[in-house]
Formats: C-alpha cells, sequence, structure tokens
C-alpha cells in the first residue's frame, strides 16, 4: 500500500516528516518498506523566464541567456535552438543533482561563465505530456502562466513523500486511505478528519432502480451486492489533484469515472466497478461460470473459465469476472451516457483462486483476498456520489442493494488486571481507556473490566489478546520491561529425546551417511509398498498427485533421492533421514494422526576410491555394520530374523530387526523386481522405529579401563542343520561363555566337500578376557567345553576338528 503524505494530510493532522512518520507507523506494528520523495531532483529546480537571448561571442552554435528565477537573474549558456526571449522553462541552479544524476556545477563556457542549466525532458526524465510541443528535442517549454521562481517539483506536484506500507495479512484494514489515517491518528494521539462517509453506518438517500435488480446464486461467495445508477455522465479528465494523488499510490490515471472508483477504493478500502448501463441487458446475476463459458476481459484477452468462477453476468452474457477484472462488453467509453457501479463483498478464497488461476493480479483482488469490510459497499457508494456531484462526472439516480448476510459486530471484554500480568506491565485503568479513545473505540467501563464494541473495519480483532497487542503496540513495545524468565534455572537443555536423536546422527554421519530431508507426502502406490496403505491419510487438496497422501515409511522418499542421485551420475550414495511418519487409525479420519518417529537409510555403489582407503562395496553387511554401530552406541542386542511378508526385498539379503523380541524394522537389499522401477542397482536399505529405540536404550554411557591382562583366543567350529541361524548361535555362545568370553566374531561359513548335505559348518572365534587376572589355559579349555556342549544339545551341533 502506498501512502501518499499529501493526502493523508487532509485525512489527519501530521506534524511529523514522512521519516519520522515511518518510524512510528514501524514501531506501532504497520511496517514501512520505504519513503520515496517523489521531489528527489528537482529540490534546486525552479522555473524561470528568458529575459533576453544573444549569440555567443566566441561560439556560432552557442547562446547566451539572461534568465529571471524570481529573486535575481543569471547568465546562463546553452545550445539548445528551440528558445526564444519570454520562453518560461525549468532552470537548475548550481549545486542540483537532477533525476538522472547529472550534477550542476558553475562552468564557463567559451569565456563566459554560466550559473546553472536549462533542463529538457530527457534530462529531468519526463515525458511528453509536459510542456509545450516545440519541447520537442530541445529545452523544456511550459506553459506561459507558469510561475517564475516556483520549484519546479511543487509545479509538477510532485512535492510530496510515498510511504510503502508492508502489510500483513492481519491487517487488510490498512489498504485504506480513511484507515491508515485513523492508524496515524492512534499512534500520534491527533484526530482525524474523514470523510462523513467513513462512517460504515450511513445509507443513501436515493430511491431504488426501477427495472433492475440483483439475483445472488452464489451466497456463500458473495455477502452483499450493492449497485448505483448514475445518468447524464460525462466523461473527461479527472482534476489534477486527484491524477497527482493516484499516480503517487501507484495507479494511473485514465478519465473521471474510472479514476473516482479508483479513488474511493484506495481511500475508503471498497473495490468497485463500473458497467455501462445500456450494454446491461435485463437483471444482474451473481453466478458460477458455465462449463465452457469465456469472455473477453478489458485487458483484451479471451479466457476460458472454470465451472467455480464467480462471475457477473446479466441476463444474456458474463459481464465481468467478480472481483478480478471487467468484460470489453460492458466497458465505460466516451459514449457511456448511463453508468452502473458495483460495489460487492465477495468471498476471498473464490477471488484468490481465480485471480491465480487466470494470471490476473489487481488493487481490487488484492483487496478481496485479504478480506474486505461488508459493512462499506453502501458507504462507499456514498462517497462515489459525492464525488460525481463535485467533478460534474455524472447524476446519482438510484440505489440496489441485495443483502444476504452481515457478520456480527464483535464485542471483547478486557481486564485491565489480566492485561498487565499478560504483558508484564503495572497498566491502570485511565491507561486502557487512553488506548481504547486514541482507537475510537466505543466502550463500557465497570471497575477494571472494559466491554469494548469492535468497528467492523477491525476484522482482525476476535479475542481479549487481541485487544492486549492494541494497548502493547500504542502504549509503545519499548516500555515492557526486560525480564529473565523465572524458575530453578534461567538456561535451555536438550530433552532426552532430543539429546537421543543428535545421537543417532552423529552415529549415523560418522559412518559415512549423508542427511537428507525429503516431503512428508509421497504417492499412494509407493506409501503402500514400504508402508501400510491401511493406515495412509489422504491429503484433501494434494500439490500433485504423486504427493497425494501422508507418508507412512521414509523408504520412498530415500528412494527418489538417490534414483535422481544415479541419474545425473552420483555413483555413491549413502544417504538416510530422521523423520516423522503419520498413520490414522481410523476411516475416515476422526482423530489426529499417530506419528512415529523413524530412522531409514539407503546405499547404492561403492565408496569412493582413495589411496589411504580400499573401496567398499554398499550391501546387506555394510548395512549390517551401521545398525550395530547404533546398538553398541546406546547399548542394544539386536536380533536379526529372516524377513517375513516383505516383498519388496530380495529374500535371501534381508532381515527383520528385533529388539527384545519385538520387531522394530527391518534392512536388506532391494528385490530384483524393484530395481527396474527405482533405476537403482542393488541398493541396500533399512528402516527402524525410533521410540522403541528410545525407550530401551541405555541412557548413561559406562566406561572401563583398558584391560592389563592378556586375552585368550580360541576358534570353534561346528556342523550344524542349514536353517540354522549364525546369529542363533552366537547368542547362545555369548549366554554359556559368562563374563570372561568378551566377544565371539563369526568368520566361515562353508558347506561342500567334507560337510554333509543338509548341513553347514560354522565358525567362530571366541575372545576370553578377565580384567581382574590372568587366565589360565584350564579354566578357557573349560568354558570352550561347556560351549561345545550346549550348542550340541540345542542346535544338534556336530564339533569339526
Amino acid at each position: 500500500m502506498k501512502v501518499s503524505m499529501e493526502w493523508l494530510h487532509k485525512l489527519v493532522d501530521v506534524n511529523q516528516t514522512a521519516e519520522e512518520l515511518a518510524e512510528t507507523l514501524t514501531r506501532g506494528g504497520i511496517e514501512v518498506e520505504s519513503v520515496e520523495n517523489l521531489n528527489k531532483g528537482f529540490e534546486k529546480v525552479v522555473i524561470g523566464e528568458i529575459s533576453s537571448l544573444t549569440k555567443h561571442p566566441n561560439a556560432d552554435r552557442l547562446w547566451v541567456c539572461d534568465v529571471n528565477v524570481g529573486q535575481k537573474n543569471v547568465t546562463i549558456v546553452t545550445g539548445a535552438q528551440n528558445l526564444q526571449a519570454g520562453d518560461r522553462i525549468p532552470v537548475a541552479m548550481i549545486g542540483a543533482v537532477l533525476p538522472n544524476d547529472l550534477a550542476i556545477r558553475k562552468s564557463k563556457l567559451r569565456g563566459v561563465v554560466s550559473e546553472g542549466m536549462l533542463c529538457s525532458r530527457e534530462e529531468l526524465l519526463l515525458d511528453a505530456s509536459v510542456g509545450l510541443d516545440r519541447s520537442e528535442g530541445g529545452i523544456l517549454v511550459l506553459a506561459a502562466e507558469a510561475p517564475i521562481g516556483e520549484n519546479f517539483g511543487k509545479y509538477l506536484g510532485r512535492e510530496d513523500s510515498v510511504l510503502d506500507l508492508e502489510l500483513y495479512p492481519n491487517r487488510p484494514d490498512c489498504l485504506a486511505m480513511v484507515n491508515v489515517a485513523r492508524e496515524v491518528a492512534s499512534l500520534t494521539g491527533k484526530q482525524p478528519h474523514l470523510p462523513k462517509w467513513a462512517d460504515t453506518a450511513k445509507g443513501l438517500d436515493l430511491p431504488a432502480a426501477e427495472n433492475l435488480k440483483i439475483i445472488i446464486e452464489e451466497e456463500e461467495l458473495c455477502r452483499r451486492y450493492a449497485g448505483l445508477v448514475v445518468e447524464n455522465v460525462h466523461i473527461a479528465p479527472s482534476p489534477e489533484w486527484m491524477q497527482r494523488r493516484l499516480k503517487a499510490a501507484g495507479v494511473r490515471p485514465i478519465s473521471n469515472i474510472v479514476d473516482i472508483t479508483n479513488y474511493c477504493m484506495l481511500e475508503m478500502g471498497q473495490p468497485l466497478h463500473a458497467f455501462d448501463r445500456d450494454k446491461i441487458t435485463g437483471n444482474i446475476h451473481v453466478r458460477s461460470a458455465k462449463a465452457g463459458e469465456k469472455i473477453v476481459t478489458l485487458d483484451g484477452v479471451e479466457r476460458s473459465l472454470q465451472a467455480d468462477t464467480l462471475l457477473i453476468a446479466d441476463d444474456r452474457q458474463a459481464l465481468a469476472v467478480a472481483g478480478v477484472m471487467g468484460g470489453v462488453d460492458s466497458e465505460v467509453t466516451g459514449d457511456t451516457k448511463c453508468l452502473l457501479i458495483e460495489s460487492a463483498h465477495f468471498a476471498g478464497v473464490s477471488i484468490r483462486r481465480t485471480s491465480r488461476r487466470l494470471g490476473l493480479r489487481s488493487e481490487a483482488s488484492n483487496r478481496y483476498e485479504k478480506g474486505v469490510n461488508p459493512y462499506g459497499c453502501v458507504a462507499t457508494l456514498g462517497r462515489v456520489c459525492e464525488l460525481l456531484l463535485e467533478l460534474g462526472a455524472g447524476r446519482p439516480v438510484a440505489f440496489l442493494d441485495e443483502l444476504k448476510t452481515l457478520p456480527l459486530q464483535r464485542q471483547i471484554t478486557l481486564s485491565v488486571q489480566h492485561t498487565s500480568t499478560v504483558l508484564g506491565l503495572e497498566l491502570k485503568d485511565s491507561d486502557i481507556r487512553q488506548v481504547l479513545e486514541n482507537l475510537n473505540f466505543k466502550y463500557e467501563e465497570m471497575e477494571g473490566i472494559f466491554d469494548v464494541e469492535i468497528p467492523t473495519y477491525r476484522a482482525d480483532l476476535e479475542i481479549e489478546e487481541d485487544l492486549m497487542e492494541e494497548v502493547a503496540r500504542l502504549r509503545g513495545y519499548d516500555l515492557i520491561p526486560t525480564t529473565l524468565p523465572q524458575g530453578d534455572t534461567t538456561q535451555g537443555r536438550r530433552t532426552p529425546e532430543q539429546e537421543f536423536r543428535r545421537r543417532l546422527r552423529k552415529v549415523l554421519v560418522q559412518s559415512g551417511m549423508d542427511e537428507v530431508m525429503t516431503y512428508t507426502f509421497t504417492g499412494a502406490a509407493k506409501d503402500a509398498q514400504w508402508g501400510s496403505a491401511q493406515h495412509s491419510i489422504s491429503l484433501l487438496n494434494p500439490l500433485r498427485e504423486e504427493l497425494s497422501v501422508m507418508r507412512t515409511s521414509l523408504v520412498p522418499g530415500l528412494l527418489e533421492v538417490a534414483a535422481k542421485n544415479t541419474a545425473r551420475r552420483n555413483t555413491e550414495i549413502s544417504i538416510f533421514e530422521v523423520g516423522t511418519t503419520y498413520w490414522g487409525d481410523e476411516k475416515p479420519l476422526r482423530e489426529l494422526p499417530r506419528e512415529v518417529l523413524r530412522v531409514a537409510g539407503v546405499a547404492v555403489g561403492k565408496s569412493g576410491r582413495h589411496w589411504l582407503n580400499s573401496q567398499t562395496q554398499y550391501d546387506f553387511f555394510y548395512v549390517k555394520g551401521i545398525l550395530e554401530e547404533i546398538a553398541r552406541e546406546f547399548g542394544l542386542k539386536f536380533d536379526y530374523r529372516m524377513s517375513e511378508n516383505r516383498p519388496r526385498l530380495h529374500p535371501g539379503r534381508s532381515a527383520d530387526v528385533y529388539l527384545h523380541n519385538e520387531c522394530i524394522g527391518f534392512l536388506g537389499e532391494i528385490h530384483p523386481s524393484e530395481e527396474k522401477e527405482w533405476a537403482l542397482e542393488r541398493a541396500v536399505l533399512f528402516e527402524l522405529d525410533l521410540g522403541v529405540l528410545f525407550k530401551h536404550m541405555r541412557p548413561i554411557v559406562r566406561a572401563q579401563s583398558i584391560p592389563r591382562f592378556p586375552a585368550i583366543n580360541r576358534d570353534l567350529a561346528v556342523v550344524v542343520p542349514i536353517d540354522t541361524s549364525a546369529a542363533a548361535v552366537m547368542t547362545k555362545i555369548h549366554k554359556l561363555g559368562g563374563e570372561l568370553l568378551q566377544n565371539v566374531e563369526l568368520f566361515d561359513v562353508y558347506t561342500g566337500k567334507s560337510i554333509p548335505e543338509g548341513r553347514k559348518s560354522l565358525a567362530f572365534s571366541l575372545h576370553y578376557q578377565s580384567l581382574e587376572r590372568t587366565l589360565t589355559d584350564e579354566e578357557v579349555n573349560i568354558l570352550n567345553s561347556r560351549i561345545l556342549e550346549g550348542i550340541q544339545q540345542e542346535f544338534d551341533a556336530e564339533w569339526r576338528k
């Protein structure tokens, strides 16, 4: 919103400069993005009159001009050939810096001192509408009545500054000059001088229109539609003061009728549109577009409309896209003699959708999208009547108003004590009273309680805390004291869950993986493959089809990242994500989804080649090694079992991960049938439920000294049935070995010659060590024998010597 200081001065007494007012507004919560001085470059440019014009004594193409600039005459040398004695022209005095950044200094041309410069349109960056026709290609020649000695910027109406307000969605009221004036008055304690029509309770003293009705067919999208019938229309340019204010606001003047509608929109905040009444057939309908319906808008483009596009139409055809742009078939032209001026309240959601779909943005659609005061429709037409009569542009003769619903005027109760507690200020009743009076809000007061009537233009004020914010910003945020949080400690720290996730990420990064973040949305088919179709939650308005459900697994997102990298010839991919999955327990979903924190990883290809490190193939054991690092970090013991019901994983190179007999996830190589879909060759992946990990993790890290006593290693090879799990045998060995058995490693699995059919050989390395004494061969042999007997009994094992 661009706010002209000259216009603002007409609405409220402002005794601050533009820069000072910008600071006041910003401190009050209305951010001013920039301040533009329209007179910049014209500060030392004045209107002068050429008293005499003589040839330069030392140059045939130069003239020496004696110029009257008001208080004195100056001598200026020029090469312009379009000047005559008596011409009034803009003169840049010594020290001026023109709009094109040209600095003017005292100079000497061929022996004659020049005390300034006569200016052309190009040097002042002006268009051809300024000055006489013979200014083309030479010095700008002004009208004979241009006042000698006056600042040229003031003569052009540029003696103004413009504040560019950066408005947030909660303050659409400040898209109107009258409300900006109210805001300035509230912050400065001044009294505004608003048009009488700023009071939205005023009505129009005009008869109802004959032979014209308003029919609102979409009541949800249009609460109110009012119209003003104007006869004896006279199309002409609008007055200079109106054009000046419109230009300052960034709006191009067109004609008196169009300029009045734009001016009232900027002043009152209510968008308007003028139709040629003689081009309307029958009644006015507010309806949705029909399938395949088209309209040619004012920009000359034929637009195809979708069925939910809100239109203004007559009995025969569409006249305008509601709240966005009018159509050429009802356009106001120089031959227009009768008008219908529209003032309506449309639903912001509908206008936003239509504006985005058609690629049309306007001052009107911007206001409708953010919210328009439905009580202001009629009052704005009253202001239009006033300006039409003032400018002699037409005679208002009739009025229409079709009203469906209006929101109730809100009442908010504000407690002085509660406000003091929330803001941390010691407030008195008089402080609250002063704020409400500055805001010009009506209220009733009783023992520290204020019942406040909220004006309809302040739609952002809904609850007591909103009024508390008004108190804070009008009194000044800088008055709120700085205090430290109360409690046993003033320093924050990470929660156990946050610390757990931090340690987990550190383990994965140290294992050579890179963290990525993917969308929490995914495609329904892909999510069903890796998660749960039964518990997936569909989005009502998805960004696109492949992002239509909330994810129940992290794997699809990681596979997409891996596939994109592989397609770009990145052959070394090892990535992970720690993120939330979303599970709906019912269909239709009646409660908030259950959020499950998970970690997943995908690796494909080989590690990078380096002369210090050998190249590593990303396979099942690479991923299993990462999970073992996680288990070691948190003091856990994972159990790996053959995967069940994992059709997307390779049946011989995958496993389910168990913790305390609870399945917490899986790991493995992607199934060969999936490789073509994802364009990934032998990708390996894992996914774990972090909730179970966190529940069973060892919160305290136990440290022990490096053993001082030597260790004893023994190898043990046994032949077991082919379907016996090596992990189960290792678990039994750990249990039988007791405290002296520090570590067990499987170093060989063999089937073939000398091994009976249906059986396999497992070879283990057993590491015995005591932290308190040196072990003897005898006690280690006894432990080894006990272990062998135990696994022989449980697994039908035979000792392989």
